[in-house]
């Protein structure tokens, strides 16, 4: 049972605890705490030039600089549109979890995990709604990668396996841009507070994967533990690739944009930019055997 793996484990209690508190201490109201500015400057940087899609590839060589400010206009607005939608579907299953059997010991901190991603929602949106010309990104079809059908406890571990890498994907974003003073304060704000949460909520998920995985790695068949990898492996690329939106370039002006897309898809630049945002993610779930 889940519920007795993570009594027996004191060390996830006693995290489960400090990060219990740390939420109280640091709690902040977002709705008072933002002032948002009429509009932002659209001469400049609005995501990290290093973080967009079109670095390091020969797009970018041939895009003046207005041309490739627009683009980080737009891929910024990608980006925190795939945060609204990845924190409902996160949403859904942690408030699907909280207070049931078997995950009874960490539904004190699932308050607080539930409270403060509700407001990184909300900031993320508002973001979208004030500077994006009023709309929120759909996500593409198919991002989740489709985990097929599992017992309840090999679900339970893919939920929060993928609660997980999709947090490590923003933040890798988010701490950068956190302290890159190209960007207006606006941006660099959103991006520290989302980091100084996510930071606990990655603590939290590591701990939480890790002990699913051992009570799933009981019982189950080498197929199923394959089957585990396989899909978490596709997940991460799914999860990246969400951030090459057409819509992205066709509102930059780029010709073409689903040409590019696949452009960019298949440029070394994306595998070097995707092992690099998941570098750290990678080589904890291989060092868990969760991946192979």
């Amino acid at each position: 049972m889940v519920s007795e793996v993570l009594e027996r484990n004191e060390r996830f209690q006693g995290i489960l605890g400090r990060l219990t508190a740390k939420s109280i201490d640091d709690y902040y109201n977002p709705y008072r705490l933002f002032e948002w500015p009429e509009e932002l400057p659209q001469d400049m940087w609005w995501m990290s030039p290093e973080l967009t899609t079109t670095h390091d590839t020969e797009l970018a060589g041939q895009l003046d600089a207005q041309q490739l400010y627009s683009l980080s206009r737009y891929e910024s607005i990608n980006f925190y549109s795939l945060n609204v939608h990845g924190i409902r579907e996160l949403l859904i299953e942690v408030v699907s979890r909280i207070h049931t059997k078997g995950f009874e010991i960490p539904s004190e901190f699932f308050h607080h995990f539930i409270g403060e991603e509700n407001e990184h929602m909300w900031f993320f949106a508002e973001f979208c709604l004030r500077y994006g010309n009023g709309r929120i990104y759909r996500q593409p079809a198919g991002a989740d990668g489709g985990s097929g059908t599992h017992s309840a406890k090999i679900e339970s571990l893919l939920v929060f396996a993928r609660i997980m890498i999709f947090e490590e994907l923003v933040d890798h974003y988010n701490s950068a841009m956190a302290v890159d003073e190209r960007l207006h304060e606006t941006i660099r704000g959103i991006n520290r507070l989302h980091h100084q949460d996510e930071s606990r909520h990655i603590a939290f998920g590591r701990e939480l994967v890790q002990l699913l995985f051992q009570d799933v790695r009981a019982t189950a068949t080498e197929e199923e533990l394959s089957e585990i990898s396989t899909y978490l492996r596709r997940y991460m690329t799914h999860s990246f690739e969400s951030l090459y939106h057409p819509q992205v370039y066709r509102d930059a002006g780029l010709a073409n944009p689903h040409e590019v897309r696949r452009a960019l898809l298949a440029s070394p630049a994306r595998a070097r930019a995707e092992e690099r945002t998941f570098r750290k993610t990678a080589k904890f779930l291989e060092k868990t055997g969760i991946i192979r």
